[in-house]
């Protein structure tokens, strides 16, 4: 029997979009099957609803750098398709790009949606054959290849596959981990996933009273068991379950390592750059200027804008705030002082694949052709995107990673025959 399609792309995520339509582009007869009613359901929500479409850092050993122990592995896949091939193939397809704090990449548009629309375009242009609502449910193999796939009742055959469903981050999107255990079942290792890129989940009534307050140039100190581990400096996110942003985003695979050694806590710095006296001297002069107004009203005065109601929230438990300013003592001044270089926080852990930015685990790079994207196991199987096991920080780098191994999938689907 012959095979009804060169190459059968399962997936019509970021990678899979990437590889049916680069295949279809090059002459395959190629069939994309989703389980969704639309393509791209995780695309849409990605960077808020932005698209962090890649990082622009032109230094290929410094981008490379960011996939940690992963870098070795990856040179000859982005020298085949790296961040200038992102950049070519979305502005040339009108798709203008812009590039923001820390070389985050962002359609000029800001729309994920925009994102996606170009990809579906380039998916149907090549004349691949699209097929929404059509989960597989099971990949049958003979003889260490892939024969057929089924979908609800359905069969399809194609001489070569691409797996390309995605890890386990934001299951409301389809991303359940079939892939995952379908790649287990043909052989192949699979680290367990945990949520890499994820916000932490903390329980204190201060900061759950900030929610939805940005807050740039902090500095975070984190604590196991009171024994300082390590800080950070940036921007954060208030949420209702914690604090989210890049910063903390990036952090959360140290933190979750901290959590497997006792209770860990955390310490905010509001005003980094000033030290204990100048700060002091600060408060003293807007006390100065208001004597007559009760602490609770001065607070705006001198504390970083939006952050006045958690402040009051946590000061309310060391002093009373409805005192005049007047008569406010020095130890109390002080307290307030040593409270904002110190804000207390108990990381009562990591948010869960509901929240996550990225979950890792997947296949080891080791049993993949870095050069190819086909499976070391399976020589008619290409695997993208997040079911390889690949750390990395959010940024652009984790859609770069998909852009990447989609295209090279695509561009090296039936090109070798099976044995």
């Amino acid at each position: 029997m012959n095979p009804e399609f060169d190459l059968i792309v399962v997936g019509g995520g970021a990678s899979g979009m990437m590889a049916a339509g680069r295949a279809a582009e090059r002459g395959l007869k190629v069939l994309l099957l989703e389980k969704n009613k639309k393509l791209g359901e995780k695309l849409r929500i990605s960077g808020g609803g932005r698209c962090n479409i890649t990082n622009a850092e032109e230094n290929e050993r410094l981008l490379l750098k960011m996939y940690g122990e992963s870098e070795q592995f990856l040179y000859s896949l982005f020298a085949q398709f790296g961040v200038n091939g992102t950049f070519r193939f979305f502005e040339g397809r009108n798709l203008p790009l812009i590039v923001e704090a820390r070389k985050r990449a962002f359609p000029k548009a800001q729309k994920a949606e925009d994102v996606v629309s170009v990809l579906e375009k380039f998916v149907r242009a090549g004349g691949a054959t699209v097929r929404l609502s059509t989960p597989v449910t099971k990949v049958n193999v003979e003889e260490g290849l892939i024969t057929s796939v089924e979908c609800k009742g359905e069969r399809f055959t194609a001489k070569e596959y691409v797996l390309a469903t995605g890890g386990i981050s934001h299951p409301e999107t389809g991303s359940t981990g079939d892939g995952l255990e379908w790649l287990r079942q043909l052989g192949h290792t699979v680290a367990k996933p945990t949520p890499t890129i994820v916000p932490l989940a903390v329980n204190d009534a201060w900061v759950k009273e900030l929610s939805g307050i940005s807050l740039e140039n902090m500095r975070l100190t984190f604590y196991v068991e009171g024994k300082k581990q390590f800080r950070i400096d940036g921007g954060l996110l208030f949420t209702h379950f914690g604090i989210s942003g890049p910063l903390i985003l990036n952090s959360a695979h140290k933190v979750a390592d901290l959590l497997y050694s006792g209770s860990v806590t955390a310490t905010l710095d509001a005003f980094p750059d000033t030290d204990l006296g100048s700060l002091e001297q600060k408060i003293l002069t807007v006390f100065e200027a208001s004597k007559n107004k009760t602490l609770k009203n001065v607070l705006r005065e001198f504390l970083p804008a939006g952050i006045q109601k958690g402040i009051a929230l946590l000061l309310t438990d060391h002093l009373d705030i409805e005192t005049k300013v007047h008569s406010v003592s020095k130890n109390d001044r002080k307290c307030i002082v040593q409270l904002l270089k110190a804000l207390p926080m108990t990381i009562e852990g990591l948010m869960g694949f509901d929240r996550a930015v990225v979950a890792d685990g997947g296949v080891p790079l080791t049993e993949i052709d870095l050069k190819t994207m086909r499976s070391k196991k399976i020589l008619n199987l290409f695997v993208t995107g997040d079911l390889l096991h690949v750390n990395r920080p959010s940024g652009g780098y984790s859609l770069q990673l998909c852009w990447s191994t989609g295209f090279v999938a695509g561009s090296h689907a039936a090109v070798h025959k099976h044995v």
